[in-house]
């Protein structure tokens, strides 16, 4: 049996782009779980958010996480991913969880679509309260942390060395 590694961290940190690319140099399957709510729930991550709430929306993550039964794959979750104890156990369980740490800053640098990308806000906090809120979360659950701070290449590499 081939374990999957599971890609996490902030919004625009590269999970899904280094994933693809890591995917590809490892023979391995690919599996964006954003991509995977979307097609669940037909409409965009930013529409479900705001059509159907915050709660909802981390329900539908969970289960569509729970779902993923996928072998010798990359996963990209959501940045929100970490918001489920029994989702982010779930994974670890068959699979090698690394964090794509960024800073702030280049996190804002990264996404120009912010008020429409579908990122989570929980309570009313501001891009930089989730950050600093998931920021522990990630480092609770990772296995290993790479610095994605650099050139795409040099994460993706970072990544096919697990």
């Amino acid at each position: 049996m081939y374990k999957n590694i599971i890609l996490i961290g902030m919004p625009g940190c590269g999970k899904s782009t280094c994933g693809v690319l890591a995917a590809k140099a490892l023979c391995k399957s690919f599996i964006d779980t954003d991509l995977l709510i979307q097609e669940k729930e037909k409409m965009r991550l930013q529409d479900i958010i705001e059509k159907q709430g915050n709660e909802y929306f981390e329900k539908t993550e969970e289960n569509v996480l729970l779902s993923v039964k996928e072998q010798n794959s990359i996963i990209a979750t959501g940045g929100s991913a970490v918001y489920s104890d029994k989702a982010m156990n779930y994974l670890r369980k068959n699979g090698t969880v690394v964090y794509l740490k960024i800073g702030y800053e280049e996190m804002l640098g990264r996404i120009s679509n912010m008020k429409t990308r579908g990122i989570l806000l929980r309570n009313g906090e501001t891009i930089e309260q989730m950050f600093h809120s998931r920021e522990s979360l990630y480092e609770k659950y990772a296995d290993v942390i790479i610095d994605c701070s650099g050139k795409i290449e040099d994460t993706v590499e970072k990544i096919c060395e697990i």
